[in-house]
This record gives C-alpha cells, structure tokens and sequence, in this order.
C-alpha cells in the first residue's frame, strides 16, 4: 500500500511540479500579482520587484560556499579515507543503515554541504560491499541529513543569517542580531534535534527489508571516482612548487583558525555567523588538501552544485522585495495575526513553512520572504523572535524529505532517480511530521 502511494505521489511530482527555476518564476507571478490585487499598480510591483533582485548578493554567496567548502571538506583524501574505515565496520545489513543514517543527520548539523556529498560516498561504499542491504533504504537514509536535520545546526540558513548584524532584515525586522545561544544552541533545539537524530535513525534500521535491492551501475568507474587523486609529479619550476607544496595553504589555514580564535576570543561563540562556519570550512579544505592544487581541483568539482544558488535567489529577492515595498507582507501578518494565538504560533509556523518549502525549497532564500511578515506576527502576539526562528527552521525541514530538488547532488553521486526512494522518504515524512508538530505544540503550551 505504501509504495502504491510513494508510486502515485512520484508520478505526480514527476507531471506537475516543474524545475526549481521554474517554481521560483511561477511563485514571481503569482507574488506580484496578489500584490496588484491588494492595491499596489503594476508600476509600483515592478519596481519593488526590481529593487529588490540584487537584495540578497551577501546572502547568495554565503549559501554558494556553504555548498562549494562543504564538497571540498568532503572530497579531501583523509575525508575519503575516514569514509572508508566506516564503510568497512558494519557487518548487517540493519547496521549499515542505521550508521549511514548517524553520520548523514551527524554532519548535517555541522554542515550540510558536507553531509550531502560525504552521505553519498559512504552509501556508494557500503553498496559495494553487498551486504545485503536495500540501496534504495540506504541512499533515502543519506538524505536524512538534508531532510530532518541541517536547519537546526550550524549551517542553518535562518538562525545564522538572523545572528548576523551586517544583514540588512536583521536591523529591520528582527530590531538587532538574534545570538544563536537563543535559537541553535537553545535547550529545545538541541533536545530536539537528540530526539530526532535517535528516532530517525532506530526507524531507518527498521525499515531494511528481508530481502533489499542491491546497487546498480557501481562498478570500476564508480571506485575510480571515489579514490583519491593520484600523487602529482615533483614539481620543476617555482610556479609547480607553489602549487604542489602546503606553504599556502598552511598560511590560509592559520590566518582563518587565528582570526576566529581572536573573533571568539573577544565577541564569545553568541556572535557566530553562517561567514564563521564557512570560514571555518576553507581552513577545513585548506589543510585537509594540503597543496592548493588539490584543493583546487576539488573546487572545481564542487561548483557544479552551485549553479542553482547562483541561478534562482534573485527571482527569490525580488519576491521580497514585492513583499516588502507594496505592503503585501504586513496583510499576510494581519492574517497570522487573527488565526494564530501564542500558543499555536509556532506549530502554525512549522505547518505554513513545510508547504511553502515544498513549492520554494530553499531554506535560506525563503527565510528572506517568509521573515517579514513572520516577525511581525511574532511581535503582535508577543512570541520571542528567537521562537518564530527555530519554528521556521524545522518548519523548513518539515517537507524536504519528500523534494527532490535538494537531492539531487545525492541522487547524482547515487545512480539513483528520486522515484527511486520516495517510498521509503514518504515514511520518514510521516514520522517527522508527527515528532516535529507534537514538540512545538506542547512547546506553545507549556514552554
């Protein structure tokens, strides 16, 4: 009955729901034409409209490196080796999923561009070892990450972006910097995220079938790929030298871990931005390479994941800035407002931001829309900012299970279609939902 389902739901994503550019395009028209019928001229939303296209450059880039310094992290040979050992560990069909789904939401909270690809390289290794596990389980686990995870850790597009003084919403909407002490490293998301982690995880290994289906079209070229680069020949001229050797990087290394050990030293981890964590990865990938012609070589391969940031999120700011200059956002915070009551606001937001992410899936871009009459509903009811926060995050998460736009580096490095894990991404979505709503309903009511 399940997979009939996940069949049916697969083949009507598959007709209906367009490319990621073209939702972002359709949900342009559709904005500015709620905003003329609200009262604004065809003028006056063409203008916001490109007003605001060049409104998230900062943040463009900031998500581009979150993705670009999380492959490179992934790719470097002790990170490939790392991936390895673990594939070699376990000896069950069950174990190996349920690790593969421990260190997909494990790095996730650190970084998801990190776990994005590292998830599908240790699924791809423990294919090979033909333990008997479902290759479809094991890649929908590797998904997990992005799916349950990344927007309650430290690559968490609202809550980082929300901390950050030099955005220009966060002075607008939220009144000043929101410390991630108030929203990643509150009590409530990091219990939650615990909570999570083990449930998803204990279900992952209980879904292996009796009987899985084994990886297809993972043969030499595949381990080839996985392998590390081959050792560059010795250098001969200066310019070879500096290329092949770790002087610079070395450099690059200490200038980034000293700047955010003095950064930390007199600001405390409170003022960590989404910049920090970033930086924090190219100090990663500049050791973890070692010379800057590996590093480079795998800065090449990761930009082939960026193109889509780089590509949609100025149709997502012009969106914003329809919403913000014509009005329409203070409208849609008049309707949180008669609808939602302190203590259903946060599992209301969770709800709207789960089925507005399945049409917009990109966390951060979205947050840019979302934040203005959010926090203005917020502030009417009297609900921290902090908590409208953490609500849109794992609201966020709420149907990223099920949208394949985000799986797609996954699926790529897979050998796999989306239809392919559906079935078994359609319960994860199921048990999410039931986890994540019944914790921020009892948190409007008893927190």
């Amino acid at each position: 009955m399940l997979q009939r389902v996940a069949g049916a739901l697969t083949r009507w994503c598959t007709r209906y729901i367009p490319d990621a550019y073209v939702i972002a395009a359709v949900l342009t028209a559709l904005v500015l034409g709620v905003a003329m019928l609200a009262g604004a001229t065809p003028r006056q939303a063409v203008t916001a409209w490109g007003d605001g296209f060049w409104g998230f450059i900062p943040f463009t880039l900031q998500m581009a490196m979150v993705i670009l310094t999380g492959f490179v992290v992934a790719d470097a040979p002790p990170v490939k080796r790392v991936l390895r050992r673990l594939a070699a560990w376990p000896t069950t069909p069950r174990g190996a999923v349920l690790m593969t789904a421990l260190v997909s939401m494990g790095l996730a909270w650190i970084n998801w561009g990190l776990s994005i690809v590292a998830s599908a390289l240790l699924a791809r290794r423990i294919a090979r070892r033909k333990l008997g596990v479902d290759f479809r389980l094991l890649v929908a686990t590797a998904y997990l990450g992005l799916g349950c995870m990344w927007h309650a850790g430290l690559s968490a597009s609202a809550p980082l972006t929300s901390s950050d003084p030099t955005q220009e919403f966060v002075k607008k909407y939220l009144g000043g910097p929101v410390p991630v002490t108030a929203t990643v490293f509150s009590p409530f998301n990091l219990l939650l995220a615990a909570g999570v982690l083990i449930a998803m995880a204990l279900l992952a290994a209980a879904l292996q079938p009796r009987a899985g289906v084994a990886a297809a079209d993972l043969g030499e070229a595949d381990a080839a790929e996985d392998a590390d680069d081959p050792p560059p020949p010795r250098p001969t001229t200066p310019a070879e030298w500096l290329e092949r050797t770790p002087p610079l990087n070395l450099l690059i290394a200490a200038l980034v871990f000293g700047y955010l050990g003095l950064f930390i030293h007199a600001h405390g981890a409170r003022r960590i931005t989404i910049n920090h964590v970033n930086l924090t990865f190219l100090g990663l990938g500049a050791l973890l390479h070692w010379t800057p012609a590996s590093l480079l070589r795998s800065a090449e391969r990761g930009g082939r994941y960026v193109w889509g940031v780089l590509l949609q999120f100025g149709l997502y700011a012009g969106v914003a800035g329809v919403l913000d200059k014509t009005g329409l956002a203070s409208q849609l915070a008049d309707v949180f407002v008669r609808i939602a009551t302190p203590e259903t606001f946060p599992v209301l937001i969770v709800l709207y931001s789960g089925l507005l992410n399945y049409l917009v899936p990109s966390g951060g871009a979205k947050w840019f829309i979302e934040v203005q009459y959010v926090t203005q509903a917020a502030a009417a009811l009297h609900v921290p900012a902090s908590t409208a926060i953490v609500a849109y995050a794992w609201g966020d998460m709420f149907t990223d299970i099920i949208q394949p736009f985000w799986a797609i580096p996954l699926l790529a490095v897979a050998r796999l279609g989306f239809r392919d894990i559906m079935g078994y991404c359609l319960i994860f979505f199921l048990a999410y939902g039931v986890i994540v709503c019944g914790a921020f309903t009892a948190w409007g009511f008893l927190g």
